[in-house]
């Protein structure tokens, strides 16, 4: 793709995500959604390769199901109760139909089946922007609605966590493992969001900066699956020392960064009088744990096997910049301990 035409489509995702963050009228937010996933169309399928235009197929059918069943709810909501504003959707019908929209759009279980397979099909980079960059838009407006519901966010909370845990735990190929972690995370962030918008906040914060990082190592070993994880000594030592400490910071083990916001969560549960809920996410939790710590294990303590139809890593030079992935990595696995400044600017 030409240059011009890929900075064009960024564009259009950044104004789409900032139209919808920006309006508190439901006819501009869906339209910044369109625009959202009008642009990156053209990047999921800049690849001829069937398995990308599969992927952009379902990605496209997704969405559009998902944007019609949003903005049948915003005209139900306005033909119920007069008002076209995202925070006085008093209503329970339009207000339930706008979650479970969100809901697909996000990838949350039970509305998650597309989220692995449109993954598998597309490269890393363009897998990163579908993991966090597009997460933003559906946030942002289930933030601003009132959540009076709260047992359907509960549900899909534990439900998304449940699945993310334990559909990750029989995969091999590294975009459906990062795919089932994005749906485990969002599961915790949905199930907070009516206690605690800030803490929710605070949670998505860490994802992007912890996803960001995970993809950014795979991009950079060009690695897809977990046999290949083996030739990360000779391609960059330096990663596969640090690349383990990631994938534990998106599992949650103490002391990496991911443990702040799950530890947060279970905090507020038990203080909204929920200790069933916070027992069972803690269950859940160590299921995502596991896959993670299968990675760990395949990058840093096993041997490439003689047979791996591979390019030989350590004859390449690879002309990738490891600027960001250089941030990314050490603001995930330091944040942790910048915890108590983070709290305080938050005001918690």
């Amino acid at each position: 793709m030409h240059p011009y035409m890929m900075f064009f489509f960024f564009i259009a995702l950044a104004l789409g995500t900032s139209i919808t963050a920006m309006s508190s009228h439901w006819l501009l937010a869906w339209m910044g959604l369109e625009i959202n996933t009008l642009a990156i169309l053209p990047l999921m399928a800049q690849h001829y390769h069937p398995r990308a235009v599969e992927a952009t197929t379902k990605y496209f059918l997704t969405q559009a199901t998902a944007a019609a069943t949003l903005l049948f709810a915003s005209l139900t909501n306005a033909w119920l109760t007069g008002q076209w504003d995202i925070q006085l959707m008093t209503h329970p019908v339009p207000t339930t139909l706008a979650i479970a929209a969100l809901s697909m759009k996000l990838g949350l279980a039970p509305l998650h089946t597309w989220l692995p397979e449109v993954l598998q099909g597309l490269n890393l980079s363009t897998g990163l922007i579908i993991s966090t960059w597009q997460k933003l838009a559906p946030f942002i407006l289930l933030i601003q609605i009132p959540t009076a519901n709260q047992q359907l966010l509960i549900l899909l909370g534990v439900m998304s966590s449940l699945v993310g845990g334990w559909g990750g735990l029989n995969q091999t190929q590294l975009r459906k493992i990062l795919a089932y972690s994005s749906i485990a995370h969002l599961g915790w962030m949905i199930l907070i969001l009516q206690f605690s918008p800030t803490l929710t906040l605070l949670s998505l914060i860490t994802y992007l900066i912890m996803t960001t990082s995970a993809f950014l190592a795979f991009k950079y070993n060009n690695t897809t699956d977990i046999n290949t994880l083996a030739t990360s000594w000779a391609k960059a030592p330096l990663i596969t020392a640090t690349a383990p400490l990631l994938l534990l910071s998106l599992g949650g083990l103490p002391p990496m960064t991911g443990f702040l916001p799950k530890w947060l969560i279970l905090q507020e549960l038990t203080k909204q009088e929920l200790p069933a809920t916070a027992v069972f996410m803690a269950l859940t939790a160590l299921l995502s744990l596991y896959f993670y710590l299968r990675l760990s294990y395949a990058m840093t303590l096993t041997v490439t096997p003689n047979n791996l139809a591979t390019t030989t890593p350590w004859r390449l030079n690879t002309p990738q910049t490891s600027m960001p992935l250089a941030l990314f990595t050490l603001t995930a696995i330091f944040t942790l301990p910048m915890a108590p400044a983070i709290m305080a600017l938050l005001n918690f």
